[in-house]
């Protein structure tokens, strides 16, 4: 289960802003999580409640943005959602990622003094 590693390096980066920054406490965080990264949104919320403890997280809210997968033709820029051909009508290009494998710390709210 990555979730645990992935919470443990959340939350060590959390603590390295909020340290740097002169925070008390940390009262929210917000991730990114694309839908073929690999991650459980679950387990990851669970992981995170069972590990913040005696953290500056231990009264921090998580919040998960779920990133839906999206492919673009590199060619002419048309977009595609999961399930579409991966090959574009106009172009005849095969598509490109570009959305959802991604986790990204995009928000953290600091108490500070």
């Amino acid at each position: 289960m990555h979730e645990y590693s992935l919470v443990q390096s959340l939350i060590e980066l959390a603590e390295h802003q909020a340290r740097d920054h002169g925070a008390s406490r940390i009262d929210r965080l917000e991730v990114a999580i694309g839908e073929l990264s690999g991650v459980e949104t679950e387990l990851l919320a669970r992981a995170y409640d069972t590990f913040r403890d005696r953290t500056l997280c231990s009264g921090a809210e998580l919040v998960i943005h779920p990133v839906a997968a999206r492919w673009a033709c590199p060619g002419c820029g048309r977009t595609s959602d999961r399930g579409a051909a991966l090959l574009c009508p106009d172009c005849d290009l095969p598509l490109r990622l570009e959305k959802g494998e991604e986790i990204v710390l995009e928000r953290i709210e600091l108490e500070v003094a």
